[in-house]
């Protein structure tokens, strides 16, 4: 079963990055060490897809989608929910603090920075979207069931690069070609890869996010990390939510990232 991995983007539809991941060899036993397909997909469809992205279209291109390839784990880049008033936190959900992310989803509105909220409101605005045709948050932290519901899942692709031992991709204004070549050789040094084209910055960090979704649909607990609390209404919103990250293949060496670093300190 494929998983459909989004990084999110709200100022221009050329800025999202989407890809659907996939097993090859079918006819193998389901192990981490069977390759992975990678197909970069357009992130826009029509000349009129210029200018902000609108958030019920986006799920309504991507429920079409799933509903046709028969994919039932979206895995999104960005905030689900607002931060839960009794989690003990001041400015963040759990799973922010957790993971020390850039940016923190406060109490319904409040972000920091300031100038991450009409990202944070969007991208509660896609999860909501999809929630209306039938897809729900992941609530769990044991593994979907078979066959899997069809489930939304945050995903962190900072974290997520962490999480497999290998270095972050810099920034996208920051990011040079030659960066985006090393961080790809990087991954598909670890885990068998292949794409039908290469990707850009926002394809790349679809892709190293999409990664604990094929664990998720595998069943496989050994190849994902599901960080803090389940989501949940409180006082009329969506709080806290699970942010799911990747974890290597367990072989008996095992690459440690770049030059024999680890990244994880």
């Amino acid at each position: 079963m494929a998983v459909l991995s989004i990084d999110l983007a709200y100022s221009d539809w050329s800025h999202l990055g989407m890809v659907v991941l996939d097993r090859d060899g079918l006819d193998c036993p389901p192990t981490v060490d069977r390759p992975i397909s990678c197909e970069i997909l357009p992130s826009s469809v029509s000349d009129d897809d210029r200018g902000h992205v609108d958030a019920n279209v986006l799920a309504g291109r991507l429920n079409h989608l799933c509903n046709i390839r028969g994919i039932r784990v979206i895995m999104l880049d960005g905030p689900q929910a607002w931060k839960s008033r009794t989690n003990g936190l001041q400015h963040s959900r759990v799973s922010e603090r957790q993971l020390n992310t850039a940016a923190k989803t406060g109490l319904p509105g409040i972000v920091k920075p300031v100038t991450y909220r009409a990202f944070a409101e969007f991208c509660l605005d896609v999860y909501d979207a999809l929630c209306r045709r039938g897809w729900k948050r992941l609530d769990s932290i044991s593994l979907p069931g078979s066959p899997p519901e069809r489930v939304l899942v945050e995903s962190y692709p900072h974290a997520a690069w962490k999480s497999l031992g290998l270095k972050p991709l810099p920034s996208k204004r920051r990011c040079k070609v030659s960066d985006l070549a090393v961080a790809y050789g990087a991954l598909r040094s670890l885990i068998p890869i292949n794409t039908n084209r290469p990707p850009n910055h926002d394809q790349l960090q679809a892709i190293v996010g999409g990664l604990p979704g094929l664990a998720l649909d595998e069943q496989n607990a050994g190849g994902a990390r599901i960080v803090g609390n389940p989501p949940r209404r409180e006082e009329g919103h969506w709080r806290e939510g699970f942010i799911v990250l990747p974890l290597p293949p367990i072989r008996p060496s095992s690459a440690s990232g770049l030059n024999g670093t680890n990244w994880l300190d």
